[in-house]
């Protein structure tokens, strides 16, 4: 086996199956498929890592999971992994990097030339937005193939704790570049991924003085190299001179610790000169925060000064358009188990009508409003609130998301341009920062989330409070909602529910509705519901074989009343699967879709946990499934069943319960 690929899988869920599937979808090296190997390192607290670690070995034997019951440094990690490699080279990943494609075909064809013990690779590095610039020469794991003989012959070892890559990878240049036998690639093959939240590694702090003791311990094993100092005196400058590693409060101290040359008074002038410069750009921040608060009401910039009311909570659903969703369940269980705590709606006037009877609300823009952003303590919505406002300290926002992301969300959305036209996505990033929860439906969402949401908010993986009624609804209930419907005993229902194209605009559907009414015989009643992007109604004919339930204020209902659901790229899919009902997906534009979009889950696949269902790419082929009775066959059960382990494996009807538990502050019974 020519290289075994260890990968540390600490704190990285949203970066890790990037990381592990650059690996296995590399071309194979000599000797084929065997040529390559991948160790995923963790320990038991590493829980949805080693979940998506122990996916990706289902699926490749080519893929190992190592679970270590010590510390979780990356160093100790990383030693195990070489402990249990079996490859002629070893390559030390992180989580948060990736092997680019074709870099291992390289690595193969140069190793070929004449096998030297230490093979340089190329690096960069992306921050969250996507920009790519050159790797730094500090010394890293990551861009360092090692031979694996070399490695155990010379005792080669990570240190724990931090800048534990300075003893081996130093240590192993210097060796093999005595022996002749130091080689590089200048090829890209490794790009590491900058995280918007940092990691330990780059959070300013005492942690990184280590770095000075990493460089006495080098200096100790190679019996004072000559070649140490100058290698000290560059990275010890480096970390110096990044605000991220030392404070500014700190940055005397590093300087007389790690005996850098010359005077501390020149480097604190250019330190000054730096703090310049950062201070003007702070104050041109200001600036535009200034400008920005002067924009608004009188009364709220009033408001902002008075004193946070802590029986106060602010709940928004889809864009102000009323009392929905998840926020819906929420504030229904907050008035249960927290009736202390007065729950206002935000609703726009265009939708005044959706509010039920009784619920107090507040008009988006009003000053109503706006005194009741700025003093409310709890603020819960599932998309974001109007006009701007700014969190203050103290005030409490759960953000609960209104789906399970099958189509790109956040900074995913990066690479497709077309459908994200005046999407600004620092303010994207910007609403992250004011989360401080953000509520998970499955793993999936919680490694998804953390990727293209980046900030320090906390995961609450906890399911959606608005599937609880679907987890705990009885025949009766079932029976009720037909019947406000008007659905005659004993009819078949199916749910069309599509969701919106980017690329389109209006309701169009690719499906003749009242001709597959017709062959679906009397006996069948076709529910239809368009995304509410489109407004209140699907278009289709009064009176007709179609029910249009567009206008219907809870899509909940319309799934107790529903046999099946018939649906594309919907997020639907994923909440009607608790039902443990039939899921047919039609999907007659996947390749445009998954192209102009982008898709985390491939419909089609026919994989367990993938496919929840039938599927059908042509209207012919939807007519198939449902004359035949495929779309309830044990087949499409046991896909079914795969889906909602993957999908629903916290739904258990208290979602809403755990959420405010949680979140607020509930009395003692």
């Amino acid at each position: 086996m020519l290289l075994s690929v260890v990968v540390s899988a600490h704190r990285v869920q949203g970066y890790l199956r990037a990381a592990l599937e650059s690996v296995t979808g590399q071309p194979p090296p000599e000797g084929g498929p065997a040529g390559l190997e991948l160790i995923a390192v963790g320990t038991p607290e590493d829980g949805p890592e080693l979940a998506i670690a122990r996916e990706c070995a289902g699926r490749d034997p080519r893929v190992r999971v190592l679970v270590l019951d010590g510390p979780r440094d990356p160093g100790a990690a990383r030693n195990a992994g070489a402990e249990a490699a079996r490859g002629a080279y070893l390559l030390f990943l992180d989580g948060d990097d990736l092997l680019l494609p074709g870099a291992v075909a390289e690595i193969a064809a140069r190793l070929a030339e004449d096998r030297p013990d230490v093979l340089r690779l190329g690096h960069d590095r992306a921050d969250w937005w996507g920009r790519t610039q050159p790797g730094d020469t500090l010394p890293a794991a990551r861009n360092q193939l090692l031979r694996r003989a070399f490695w155990d012959a010379h005792r080669l070892r990570f240190t724990e704790g931090p800048y534990g890559d300075v003893v081996p990878v130093h240590r192993a240049a210097f060796l093999a570049s005595d022996a002749g036998t130091l080689a590089s690639l200048d090829r890209i093959c490794v790009r590491h991924r900058l995280r918007r939240t940092g990691t330990p590694a780059t959070a300013p702090g005492r942690a990184h003085f280590a770095v000075i003791e990493a460089y006495e311990r080098l200096t100790a094993e190679t019996g004072g190299d000559p070649r140490v100092p100058a290698a000290r005196t560059a990275h010890l400058t480096a970390v110096l001179e990044d605000p991220g590693r030392i404070a500014p409060a700190d940055r005397a101290a590093f300087f007389r610790a790690a005996g850098l040359p010359g005077r501390y008074a020149a480097h604190r002038a250019r330190e000054a000169a730096r703090a310049g410069r950062t201070r003007a750009r702070a104050a041109a921040h200001a600036g535009r925060k200034a400008l920005r608060a002067r924009a608004m009401r009188a009364v709220y910039r009033a408001d902002l000064h008075r004193p946070l009311d802590p029986r106060l909570a602010v709940y928004g659903a889809y864009w102000n358009r009323g009392v929905a969703c998840n926020p819906a369940a929420v504030y229904a269980k907050a008035r249960e188990l927290v009736p202390h705590i007065r729950g206002v709606w935000v609703v726009s006037s265009r939708h005044l009508d959706r509010m039920p009877p009784g619920v107090p609300y507040v008009i988006e823009g009003s000053r109503a409003y706006w005194r009741a952003m700025a003093t409310a303590t709890y603020l819960v919505n599932n998309s974001s609130f109007p006009g701007g406002f700014t969190k203050r300290p103290g005030q409490i926002y759960l953000q609960t998301h209104h789906g399970t992301p099958l189509k790109t969300m956040g900074l995913d959305q990066l690479p497709y341009p077309a459908l994200t036209g005046g999407v600004s996505f620092e303010r994207v990033v910007a609403h992250a920062d004011q989360w401080d929860f953000s509520l998970s439906a499955n793993p999936h969402s919680t490694e998804t989330w953390d990727r293209v949401y980046p900030s320090s908010y906390e995961h609450l993986p906890y399911g959606y409070p608005r599937n609880d009624v679907l987890c705990t609804a009885t025949a009766e209930r079932t029976g009720k909602a037909r019947a406000e419907l008007g659905i005659a005993p004993g009819a078949t229902v199916l749910l069309y529910a599509p969701t919106h194209r980017d690329y389109r605009k209006g309701f169009v559907p690719r499906l003749d509705l009242e001709r597959l009414a017709r062959d679906l015989g009397p006996g069948c009643v076709l529910l239809v519901r368009a995304h509410y992007f489109y407004g209140r109604s699907a278009g289709t004919a009064p009176g007709g074989r179609v029910v249009d339930v567009t206008g219907h204020p809870r899509v909940e209902e319309l799934f107790l009343a529903a046999d099946a659901l018939i649906t594309d790229y919907s997020s639907l899919m994923f909440d009607y699967a608790c039902l443990d009902r039939p899921i047919i997906t039609y999907v007659p534009d996947w390749e445009a879709y998954r192209a102009a979009r982008g898709v985390y889950v491939d419909l089609l696949s026919g994989r367990p946990g993938d496919t929840p269902g039938a599927v059908a790419t042509t209207e012919d082929e939807l007519r198939e499934v449902l004359r035949s009775g495929a779309w309830r066959s044990p087949e499409a059960g046991e896909l079914r069943a795969a889906f909602r382990r993957r999908f629903c494996p916290y739904d258990d009807g208290r979602a809403a319960e755990r959420v405010v538990r949680r979140v607020f502050p509930v009395r003692p019974d």
